[in-house]
């Protein structure tokens, strides 16, 4: 366990305007995604929901938002070394689709149980990839090591102002279709989206609260909500891969301990509901992990902080032997 002190009067690592700097990088860029409304979901919820669907990104999830930010924001020299950046799957696609857009050299560090989905896409970005052993290896440790070795400059999957401000421009989206929202709420695995959908939700309607969501598996957040101060976890293991994180970054908790209300948990059995659900009575495909913050929602958890919900869907990149599995439990 790691604990970070910091005070409530800490200045936080990004603002509203680093949101709004990374909107405009990513205008004409990025998808504007669609916000989906289901009146048999709100009836089955109990409340109205505004599905923000980032599974129709670039690249099938939220993170090309942030990747792109981060490379945009690099020198022209740095960008043309080439970057580098460890992910299980969205993340890598992301920026391997940046790289490919940049035309740079682009290495991603991917964990050998990654989604086989998710790796063929990243490679046919055109990326190298290198893999790695999650449960032996530390994978920041080997990222950093071949970055050194070659020059690269690392891309990290959340712990970065740059990072969190592109991942935050979703929620600002969100609101500026639907500007009476009471509850917000994202799935948490580093805390970039997370910690972005705070300071943005925060920063243009300061009375919306803003809520993660965790699988019971992997509830480092939970516990880091709880205890006041950022907990370490052993790796997690649920079918949400996006979320197999063990613990929050340096710069997301700080923004999480400060802006975000409260984290709630969904089982396995009721994220795998939510993704059956978005699917079959909403047409919408998503991954586990983009169903994590619907399951809260679909099963009342969210209800408490008011009835008018956003709900971020943070990608559609699930292996179709996982989605065959799901659908036919």
């Amino acid at each position: 366990m790691a604990s970070d002190a910091i005070t409530n009067a800490s200045p936080l690592p990004i603002t509203l305007d680093d949101v709004r700097a990374a909107a405009a990088r990513l205008r004409g860029v990025a998808r504007r995604t669609p916000v989906l409304r289901s009146s048999t979901f709100d009836a089955a919820a109990g409340a109205q929901v505004w599905f923000k669907c980032e599974q129709f990104q670039r690249a099938g999830a939220f993170k090309f938002r942030g990747a792109y930010n981060k490379i945009a924001s690099l020198t022209p020299e740095e960008r043309q070394a080439g970057v580098i950046a460890f992910s299980s799957g969205n993340h890598a696609q992301a920026v391997a689709l940046c790289g490919r857009l940049f035309a740079i050299p682009t290495v991603i560090v991917m964990p050998t149980d990654a989604p086989s989905v998710k790796v063929a896409a990243t490679a046919g970005y055109g990326a190298e990839i290198v893999r790695y052993d999650r449960m032996t290896q530390d994978r920041e440790a080997l990222t950093r090591q071949i970055a050194q070795e070659r020059g690269l400059t690392l891309v990290p999957p959340y712990n970065d102002p740059a990072i969190m401000a592109g991942q935050g421009t979703a929620a600002l989206e969100l609101l500026e279709e639907q500007p009476e929202l009471d509850v917000i709420a994202a799935p948490v695995g580093g805390g970039g989206l997370i910690s972005g959908t705070a300071v943005a939700a925060h920063g243009v309607l300061p009375s919306v609260v803003v809520v993660g969501v965790e699988t019971e598996a992997a509830n480092h957040a939970w516990l880091s909500k709880r205890q006041d101060e950022r907990v370490t976890i052993p790796p997690p293991d649920t079918i949400a891969d996006g979320i197999r994180t063990a613990a929050l970054g340096t710069l997301t908790w700080p923004v999480v301990r400060q802006e975000v209300a409260d984290v709630a948990l969904v089982s396995e059995d009721e994220a795998k509901e939510a993704m059956r659900f978005l699917l079959l009575r909403m047409k919408t495909l998503v991954e586990p992990t983009g169903a994590v913050a619907a399951a809260a929602a679909l099963t009342g958890k969210l209800n408490g902080y008011g009835k008018r919900i956003g709900v971020i869907l943070s990608g559609g990149n699930v292996a179709p032997e996982t989605l065959c599995k799901i659908l036919g439990e």
